[in-house]
Protein backbone atom coordinates (compact mmCIF):
# COMPACT_ATOMS: atom_id res chain seq x y z
CA UNK A 1 0.00 0.00 0.00
CA UNK A 2 2.92 2.38 0.73
CA UNK A 3 4.03 1.86 -3.00
CA UNK A 4 0.97 2.66 -4.24
CA UNK A 5 0.67 6.08 -2.25
CA UNK A 6 4.63 6.77 -2.95
CA UNK A 7 2.97 6.01 -6.62
CA UNK A 8 0.25 7.98 -6.63
CA UNK A 9 1.48 11.18 -5.08
CA UNK A 10 4.55 11.26 -7.59
CA UNK A 11 1.95 11.49 -10.21
CA UNK A 12 0.39 14.45 -8.64
CA UNK A 13 3.33 15.93 -8.45
CA UNK A 14 5.04 15.50 -11.55
CA UNK A 15 3.11 18.22 -13.22
CA UNK A 16 2.31 22.00 -12.10
CA UNK A 17 -0.58 22.62 -10.12
CA UNK A 18 -1.74 24.85 -12.84
CA UNK A 19 -1.98 23.79 -16.68
CA UNK A 20 -2.21 25.64 -19.57
CA UNK A 21 -5.04 24.41 -21.53
CA UNK A 22 -6.40 25.25 -24.58
CA UNK A 23 -4.33 28.35 -26.70
CA UNK A 24 -3.00 29.52 -23.41
CA UNK A 25 -1.19 25.79 -23.63
CA UNK A 26 0.78 27.24 -27.26
CA UNK A 27 3.73 29.02 -26.20
CA UNK A 28 5.47 27.76 -29.59
CA UNK A 29 3.39 26.73 -33.02
CA UNK A 30 3.10 23.26 -32.84
CA UNK A 31 1.49 23.09 -36.16
CA UNK A 32 2.87 23.58 -39.84
CA UNK A 33 1.22 26.46 -41.50
CA UNK A 34 0.55 26.34 -45.31
CA UNK A 35 2.45 28.34 -47.47
CA UNK A 36 0.23 30.97 -49.00
CA UNK A 37 -0.62 29.96 -53.00
CA UNK A 38 1.21 31.93 -55.75
CA UNK A 39 -1.91 34.23 -57.74
CA UNK A 40 -0.90 32.01 -60.77
CA UNK A 41 0.75 28.91 -61.39
CA UNK A 42 1.46 28.06 -64.54
CA UNK A 43 3.52 24.80 -63.75
CA UNK A 44 0.03 23.56 -62.12
CA UNK A 45 -1.08 23.20 -65.99
CA UNK A 46 1.86 20.67 -66.90
CA UNK A 47 0.92 18.33 -63.65
CA UNK A 48 -1.45 15.38 -63.99
CA UNK A 49 -2.59 15.95 -60.07
CA UNK A 50 -4.32 19.46 -61.23
CA UNK A 51 -6.43 17.83 -63.65
CA UNK A 52 -7.18 14.47 -61.56
CA UNK A 53 -8.34 17.10 -59.11
CA UNK A 54 -10.45 18.80 -61.78
CA UNK A 55 -11.93 15.88 -62.77
CA UNK A 56 -12.76 14.98 -59.24
CA UNK A 57 -14.61 17.97 -58.29
CA UNK A 58 -16.47 17.04 -61.96
CA UNK A 59 -17.68 13.98 -60.78
CA UNK A 60 -18.35 14.83 -57.52
CA UNK A 61 -20.44 17.52 -58.32
CA UNK A 62 -22.28 15.31 -61.12
CA UNK A 63 -22.95 13.05 -58.71
CA UNK A 64 -24.61 15.94 -55.97
CA UNK A 65 -26.83 17.23 -58.55
CA UNK A 66 -28.20 13.98 -59.49
CA UNK A 67 -28.87 12.70 -55.92
CA UNK A 68 -30.32 16.13 -54.76
CA UNK A 69 -32.49 16.95 -58.20
CA UNK A 70 -33.93 13.78 -58.01
CA UNK A 71 -34.78 13.90 -54.12
CA UNK A 72 -36.60 17.07 -55.06
CA UNK A 73 -38.51 16.12 -57.58
CA UNK A 74 -39.61 12.78 -55.93
CA UNK A 75 -40.77 15.47 -53.41
CA UNK A 76 -42.40 17.83 -55.39
CA UNK A 77 -44.06 15.07 -57.67
CA UNK A 78 -46.11 13.66 -54.68
CA UNK A 79 -49.76 15.03 -54.43
CA UNK A 80 -49.02 15.02 -50.43
CA UNK A 81 -45.62 15.81 -48.41
CA UNK A 82 -46.85 13.39 -45.67
CA UNK A 83 -45.49 10.36 -48.58
CA UNK A 84 -42.78 11.80 -49.26
CA UNK A 85 -39.22 12.89 -47.08
CA UNK A 86 -40.48 16.73 -47.03
CA UNK A 87 -38.04 19.58 -46.83
CA UNK A 88 -36.23 17.51 -43.63
CA UNK A 89 -35.58 15.21 -46.03
CA UNK A 90 -34.12 17.41 -48.90
CA UNK A 91 -32.13 18.94 -46.53
CA UNK A 92 -30.59 15.71 -45.19
CA UNK A 93 -30.08 14.52 -49.14
CA UNK A 94 -27.99 17.83 -49.47
CA UNK A 95 -25.80 17.31 -46.25
CA UNK A 96 -25.36 14.35 -46.42
CA UNK A 97 -24.25 14.30 -50.10
CA UNK A 98 -21.54 17.03 -49.42
CA UNK A 99 -19.90 14.88 -46.39
CA UNK A 100 -20.08 11.83 -48.53
CA UNK A 101 -18.32 13.71 -51.40
CA UNK A 102 -16.10 15.71 -49.51
CA UNK A 103 -14.96 12.67 -47.73
CA UNK A 104 -14.13 11.03 -50.94
CA UNK A 105 -12.26 13.54 -52.92
CA UNK A 106 -10.70 15.84 -50.07
CA UNK A 107 -7.63 13.71 -50.65
CA UNK A 108 -7.56 14.24 -54.16
CA UNK A 109 -9.11 18.25 -54.79
CA UNK A 110 -9.98 19.25 -51.70
CA UNK A 111 -13.64 18.41 -52.12
CA UNK A 112 -14.98 21.88 -53.07
CA UNK A 113 -17.72 21.31 -55.19
CA UNK A 114 -18.70 24.65 -54.74
CA UNK A 115 -17.57 27.92 -56.83
CA UNK A 116 -18.05 29.63 -53.64
CA UNK A 117 -15.89 27.52 -51.57
CA UNK A 118 -13.21 27.96 -54.14
CA UNK A 119 -13.79 31.19 -54.25
CA UNK A 120 -13.46 31.67 -50.46
CA UNK A 121 -10.35 29.63 -50.55
CA UNK A 122 -8.68 31.32 -53.09
CA UNK A 123 -9.29 34.75 -51.41
CA UNK A 124 -7.62 33.05 -48.70
CA UNK A 125 -4.77 32.01 -50.59
CA UNK A 126 -5.41 28.57 -50.07
CA UNK A 127 -5.52 27.45 -53.66
CA UNK A 128 -3.78 29.40 -56.78
CA UNK A 129 -6.38 31.78 -59.70
CA UNK A 130 -5.21 29.39 -61.70
CA UNK A 131 -6.46 26.39 -60.21
CA UNK A 132 -9.71 28.40 -58.76
CA UNK A 133 -10.91 29.04 -62.32
CA UNK A 134 -10.17 25.41 -63.04
CA UNK A 135 -12.26 24.22 -60.22
CA UNK A 136 -15.02 26.35 -60.87
CA UNK A 137 -15.54 25.62 -64.56
CA UNK A 138 -15.57 21.67 -63.81
CA UNK A 139 -17.99 21.90 -61.41
CA UNK A 140 -20.61 24.00 -63.46
CA UNK A 141 -19.77 21.54 -66.21
CA UNK A 142 -20.74 18.63 -63.76
CA UNK A 143 -23.96 20.36 -62.34
CA UNK A 144 -25.06 20.76 -65.83
CA UNK A 145 -24.49 16.98 -66.80
CA UNK A 146 -25.84 15.93 -63.27
CA UNK A 147 -29.19 18.05 -63.61
CA UNK A 148 -29.19 16.71 -67.27
CA UNK A 149 -28.97 12.60 -66.13
CA UNK A 150 -32.03 13.76 -64.14
CA UNK A 151 -34.26 15.40 -67.08
CA UNK A 152 -33.58 12.16 -68.80
CA UNK A 153 -34.53 10.07 -66.52
CA UNK A 154 -38.12 12.57 -65.91
CA UNK A 155 -39.12 13.31 -69.07
CA UNK A 156 -39.01 16.79 -70.65
CA UNK A 157 -42.65 17.72 -69.83
CA UNK A 158 -42.23 15.66 -66.51
CA UNK A 159 -39.50 17.84 -65.41
CA UNK A 160 -40.42 20.98 -66.47
CA UNK A 161 -44.28 20.44 -65.17
CA UNK A 162 -41.72 19.77 -61.63
CA UNK A 163 -39.72 23.38 -61.66
CA UNK A 164 -36.37 21.27 -62.71
CA UNK A 165 -35.19 21.79 -58.66
CA UNK A 166 -34.37 25.36 -60.08
CA UNK A 167 -33.19 28.14 -57.84
CA UNK A 168 -35.84 30.61 -57.41
CA UNK A 169 -37.19 33.48 -54.99
CA UNK A 170 -39.87 32.13 -53.75
CA UNK A 171 -43.81 34.33 -54.03
CA UNK A 172 -43.86 36.92 -50.38
CA UNK A 173 -40.25 37.20 -50.62
CA UNK A 174 -38.17 39.87 -52.43
CA UNK A 175 -34.81 39.47 -54.34
CA UNK A 176 -33.31 41.59 -51.61
CA UNK A 177 -34.34 38.91 -48.98
CA UNK A 178 -33.10 35.98 -51.39
CA UNK A 179 -29.53 37.88 -51.88
CA UNK A 180 -29.54 38.07 -47.98
CA UNK A 181 -30.86 34.15 -47.49
CA UNK A 182 -28.03 33.41 -49.73
CA UNK A 183 -25.33 35.40 -48.28
CA UNK A 184 -25.82 34.40 -44.57
CA UNK A 185 -26.23 30.72 -46.14
CA UNK A 186 -22.91 30.49 -48.21
CA UNK A 187 -21.24 32.48 -44.93
CA UNK A 188 -22.39 29.41 -42.51
CA UNK A 189 -20.84 26.78 -44.90
CA UNK A 190 -17.92 28.63 -46.12
CA UNK A 191 -16.82 29.71 -42.33
CA UNK A 192 -17.49 26.00 -41.64
CA UNK A 193 -15.06 24.59 -44.15
CA UNK A 194 -12.45 27.18 -43.07
CA UNK A 195 -12.89 25.98 -39.32
CA UNK A 196 -13.16 22.14 -39.99
CA UNK A 197 -9.54 22.52 -42.44
CA UNK A 198 -7.80 24.91 -39.90
CA UNK A 199 -4.08 23.43 -39.58
CA UNK A 200 -3.94 25.79 -35.93
CA UNK A 201 -7.33 24.09 -34.62
CA UNK A 202 -6.70 20.26 -36.00
CA UNK A 203 -3.10 20.69 -33.62
CA UNK A 204 -4.81 22.35 -31.00
CA UNK A 205 -7.69 19.89 -30.83
CA UNK A 206 -6.18 16.71 -31.79
CA UNK A 207 -7.72 14.86 -28.87
CA UNK A 208 -10.65 15.23 -30.26
CA UNK A 209 -11.51 12.94 -33.19
CA UNK A 210 -12.98 14.87 -35.40
CA UNK A 211 -14.24 13.78 -39.37
CA UNK A 212 -13.80 17.47 -41.33
CA UNK A 213 -16.79 16.66 -43.46
CA UNK A 214 -19.28 15.58 -40.85
CA UNK A 215 -19.53 19.33 -39.50
CA UNK A 216 -18.95 20.52 -43.60
CA UNK A 217 -22.32 18.70 -44.56
CA UNK A 218 -24.10 19.15 -41.09
CA UNK A 219 -23.94 23.36 -42.11
CA UNK A 220 -25.33 22.44 -45.42
CA UNK A 221 -28.10 20.69 -44.11
CA UNK A 222 -28.71 23.33 -41.52
CA UNK A 223 -28.71 26.03 -44.17
CA UNK A 224 -31.59 24.16 -46.02
CA UNK A 225 -34.11 23.84 -43.19
CA UNK A 226 -33.81 27.21 -42.97
CA UNK A 227 -33.69 28.39 -46.50
CA UNK A 228 -35.66 26.17 -48.92
CA UNK A 229 -38.74 28.26 -47.93
CA UNK A 230 -36.98 31.32 -49.22
CA UNK A 231 -35.12 30.75 -52.00
CA UNK A 232 -34.54 26.45 -52.40
CA UNK A 233 -31.06 26.98 -50.79
CA UNK A 234 -28.71 28.02 -53.69
CA UNK A 235 -25.33 28.39 -51.52
CA UNK A 236 -23.59 26.65 -54.53
CA UNK A 237 -23.84 28.26 -57.88
CA UNK A 238 -22.70 25.40 -60.02
CA UNK A 239 -25.85 23.73 -58.63
CA UNK A 240 -28.05 26.41 -59.36
CA UNK A 241 -26.82 27.45 -62.85
CA UNK A 242 -26.51 23.74 -63.54
CA UNK A 243 -30.77 23.10 -62.83
CA UNK A 244 -31.37 26.54 -64.37
CA UNK A 245 -30.12 25.62 -67.41
CA UNK A 246 -31.57 22.33 -67.74
CA UNK A 247 -34.92 23.85 -66.57
CA UNK A 248 -34.12 26.99 -69.10
CA UNK A 249 -37.15 28.86 -68.07
CA UNK A 250 -37.53 32.81 -68.22
CA UNK A 251 -38.83 32.83 -64.01
CA UNK A 252 -35.66 30.77 -63.33
CA UNK A 253 -33.19 33.21 -64.82
CA UNK A 254 -34.97 36.33 -63.40
CA UNK A 255 -33.44 35.01 -59.92
CA UNK A 256 -30.50 33.75 -61.35
CA UNK A 257 -27.90 36.68 -60.24
CA UNK A 258 -29.03 36.34 -56.57
CA UNK A 259 -27.67 32.91 -56.65
CA UNK A 260 -24.19 33.94 -57.54
CA UNK A 261 -23.48 37.22 -56.02
CA UNK A 262 -25.13 36.18 -52.46
CA UNK A 263 -22.86 32.85 -52.15
CA UNK A 264 -19.88 35.08 -53.82
CA UNK A 265 -20.56 37.60 -51.16
CA UNK A 266 -21.02 35.20 -48.23
CA UNK A 267 -17.76 33.69 -49.30
CA UNK A 268 -15.74 36.86 -49.09
CA UNK A 269 -16.93 37.59 -45.69
CA UNK A 270 -16.80 34.36 -44.49
CA UNK A 271 -12.87 34.00 -45.58
CA UNK A 272 -12.64 37.82 -44.32
CA UNK A 273 -13.51 37.22 -40.94
CA UNK A 274 -11.99 33.59 -40.51
CA UNK A 275 -8.24 35.26 -41.79
CA UNK A 276 -8.44 38.85 -39.88
CA UNK A 277 -10.75 37.69 -36.98
CA UNK A 278 -10.03 34.45 -36.25
CA UNK A 279 -6.78 33.96 -37.14
CA UNK A 280 -5.29 37.61 -37.12
CA UNK A 281 -3.49 37.41 -40.32
CA UNK A 282 -3.60 40.15 -42.42
CA UNK A 283 -6.07 39.80 -45.40
CA UNK A 284 -4.34 39.48 -48.90
CA UNK A 285 -5.89 38.34 -51.86
CA UNK A 286 -3.38 39.10 -54.00
CA UNK A 287 0.23 37.56 -54.30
Amino acid sequence: MEGKEEDVKLGANKYSERQPIGTSAQTDKDYKEPPPAPLFEPGELSSWSFYRAGIAEFIATFLFLYITVLTVMGVVKSPTKCGTVGIQGIAWAFGGMIFALVYCTAGISGGHINPAVTFGLFLARKLSLTRAVFYMVMQCLGAICGAGVVKGFMGKNQFTTLGGGANVVAHGYTKGDGLGAEIVGTFVLVYTVFSATDAKRSARDSHVPILAPLPIGFAVFLVHLATIPITGTGINPARSLGAAIIYNKDHAWDDHWVFWVGPFIGAALAALYHQVVIRAIPFKSGS
